[in-house]
């Protein structure tokens, strides 16, 4: 038996021909481009590559050595697709993005834009952080009458939140951008704090009643639980938790929400701090109906169904790695009517006018069975 510093060099020597025969096997990769663009063939042939894999795995010996071949081989072929959509983005191939368009800047002045909830709720303080107060404002109580009003044109922007950093994703949200033909333009990400409030005047040691909304009551539990002589009275939502002790205009009730619906409802803060220890912030996007993007957008969301086989999930993931892309977030859905069969919905970092994001979403298009764009910012 050879000991193992002669195992090694026969391994150095394996691996330098394999690197040998990989380089000739691109350079052929290359030629089947440039025959595929004079021809206006596609890249991916996946009866072409599956009829292959089976004659390799066929070949190997060993269920064992079978398993990794296949593995190799599919790696193989996707880094030549790659390097054929490269050559075939250079030489003009036609793009899949080439009704949107750039921007400076979103034009928000004098916009219109609709949130869910009331006033002084979270949305309507994301709203005032991303749009600033150059605008008209209106608030709905469900998502979906949200995302209707832009899409049929009343309204020109609509905020709501899409992830959380304890509850997660809003998922109903994710089902919406695809009933609706609205784009992702910008994102505002906002830190939930709680504040206790009551009307002006009032002493902490007059409080006796407490309402907010059961989340916000659960994350300031250890604060609530230095008070035990506070009944606590649960909200649909904190923005009217404030509200009612705005309106009611007694010095025994106090509300747990925003700063903003403070200022709002002309409520004094008794407590800013210390209220919730969670790191707690929102992500809401906002959506347009107009297809575009501003030139310093550096995010990217798009979904996609794929085959519903083997191998498909990585052939797409491939074209983020080698086109040096980060993808941010993964979340899938299932798709109604087809049982066990999912949407994907990606995030990942890049700007439209990058080659290689145009690149990826070529290859992407033309790899998974539908693909929507759902936006740039």
């Amino acid at each position: 038996m050879m000991d193992l510093t002669e195992i090694r060099k026969e391994i150095d020597q394996r691996d330098a021909e394999i690197l040998r025969l990989f380089e000739e096997r691109m350079h052929l990769s290359e030629q089947v481009a440039a025959y595929k663009i004079g021809a206006g063939k596609p890249v991916f042939d996946r009866k072409r590559e599956e009829e292959k894999l089976k004659v390799l795995r066929e070949a190997a010996t060993g269920s064992f050595n079978a398993h990794g071949v296949e593995e190799l081989f599919r790696h193989i072929m996707a880094i030549s697709r790659m390097r054929q959509y490269q050559l075939m983005a250079g030489r003009g191939i036609a793009d899949v993005l080439e009704d949107y368009a750039t921007i400076e800047k979103l034009p928000t002045d004098g916009a219109r834009v609709v949130f869910q909830g009331v006033e002084g709720a979270y949305s309507f303080a994301a709203m005032k952080q991303f749009f600033g107060d150059a605008i008209s404002s209106t608030h709905v109580e469900t998502w979906k009458e949200a995302m209707e009003q832009v899409a049929e044109g009343s309204a020109d922007y609509a905020v709501l939140p899409i992830e959380n950093t304890t509850a997660g994703s809003v998922l109903d949200i994710y089902d919406l951008m695809l009933e609706y033909p609205n784009y992702i333009v910008g994102e505002e990400i906002l830190e939930i704090r709680h504040t206790l409030m009551a009307i002006p005047g009032t002493d902490l040691s007059e409080i006796r009643t407490v309402y907010s909304h059961p989340q916000a009551l659960s994350q300031c539990r250890r604060y609530l639980e230095a008070h035990p002589e506070w009944k606590q009275v649960k909200m649909p939502n904190t923005a009217m938790a404030a509200e009612k002790v705005a309106a009611d205009r007694d010095r025994s009730q106090a509300a747990i929400a925003s700063r903003y619906a403070a200022e709002h409802f002309g409520l004094q803060l008794l407590e800013e701090n210390g209220l919730s220890m969670d790191c707690n912030s929102t992500r809401f996007v906002i959506l347009s109906r107009q297809k575009r993007f501003a030139a310093s957008a550096g995010k990217i969301s798009i979904c996609l169904e794929l085959p519903h086989q083997c191998g498909s999930l990585h052939n797409i993931l491939a074209h983020f790695d080698y086109n040096d892309l980060n993808m941010t977030k993964i979340e899938s859905r299932p798709i109604p009517d087809r049982p066990w069969e999912y949407r994907f919905f990606i995030d990942f970092s890049g700007n439209l006018q990058e080659p290689a994001v145009r690149n990826a979403l070529r290859g992407i298009a033309a790899e998974a069975v539908s693909l929507r764009f759902l936006g740039s910012y």
